[in-house]
């Protein structure tokens, strides 16, 4: 069942996997099944965003077809693609979380990010207050893990990080939790598929 709106007062462990999804592809699947395994998920939510304020417009798909295209990676209720945030009226992360632990009282949410958008996270709105109130569970990424596990991030929150295990075997007051999820890093890219996807066109439209 897809999350509504309103939520629900389901006791459940759900990870939530934002981003453009410009278009959803086997990477994204991959950090899925991964953060499903290792944290003991119930659920992962691919959330698709309306629209990330730091990325740019021009040569981002309409939200149906990113919608579309995360739907096709559901795996039998366990990873399911949603556009709450549209529903919600949201477009920053922190105020997403907020509206979502209100709606899902006993819901226990994971914020599930790359590598990448843990060495940008303190360009994100409220990241601190993100950090402090929702557990983060950061998977590698290429060319990224390295880089963000010596950046601003991680070095502000070192004494939160916790075993992949140990992330909701307990609540940790004041501040949540996050751990690095060991796993091989995938090197399917969005952006590089598009760029594949012009280059063929091109092909096309040059061709006899």
């Amino acid at each position: 069942m897809r999350p509504g709106r309103f939520g629900d007062s389901r006791a459940r462990r759900i990870g939530l996997l934002g981003g453009s999804f410009n278009p959803a592809h086997a990477g994204h699947l991959h950090v899925a099944r991964m953060a499903l395994r290792a944290l003991r998920l119930d659920q992962l939510w691919l959330m698709v965003s309306p629209g990330n304020p730091l990325k740019p417009v021009a040569g981002m798909a309409p939200l149906g077809e990113r919608l579309a295209s995360a739907r096709r990676l559901e795996e039998g209720g366990r990873i399911i693609a949603t556009d709450i945030e549209r529903s919600l009226g949201t477009r920053y992360t922190a105020d997403t979380l907020r509206l979502l632990r209100r709606r899902f009282r006993r819901a226990r949410f994971v914020f599930v990010i790359g590598a990448d958008n843990l060495c940008q996270l303190p360009r994100w709105k409220g990241w601190r207050r993100i950090a402090r109130g929702t557990t983060l569970a950061v998977l590698p990424r290429p060319g990224f893990t390295r880089r963000a596990l010596a950046g601003q991030a991680a070095a502000a929150l070192r004494r939160h990080r916790r075993a992949p295990g140990a992330l909701l075997a307990e609540r940790f007051a004041p501040h949540a939790a996050w751990c690095l999820v060991p796993a091989r890093e995938h090197a399917a890219s969005a952006t590089a598929i598009r760029a594949a996807r012009a280059g063929s066109d091109t092909g096309e439209r040059r061709g006899p």
